[in-house]
């Protein structure tokens, strides 16, 4: 289940690159746009985190618990987009999937 719940999130990103791509063809650098969103969906799931702490110490447990759970969702989602590769517009390869099946290199 999981599998399929990062295959249509890689499909929504993809399909929002192009849409993105095709309304802004020659002043987009979709690769920025991915960084920036990263770094958004980073902050949001600090913030969540924060929250849970937050909770925690009021004493409430279920609450913290929810918290949690969405920062952890906030990461796994972090991941499946950080190994998506952005198709660059114009270069045909072949595959114009936009998916590698090599893990992105580590940094």
């Amino acid at each position: 289940m999981t599998q399929l719940h990062d295959l249509r999130l890689r499909l929504l990103v993809q399909q929002e690159s192009e849409r993105i791509a095709d309304s802004q063809p020659a002043d987009l650098d979709l690769s920025v746009v991915q960084a920036r969103c990263l770094c958004w969906l980073a902050l949001l799931a600090e913030a969540h985190e924060d929250q849970a702490s937050d909770a925690e110490r009021r004493g409430d447990t279920e609450q913290a618990m929810g918290w949690f759970a969405d920062s952890m969702r906030l990461r796994d989602v972090i991941q499946v987009v950080t190994s998506i590769e952005i198709p660059l517009p114009g270069v045909v390869d072949g595959d114009d999937s936009g998916f590698s099946s090599e893990p992105p290199l580590a940094a």
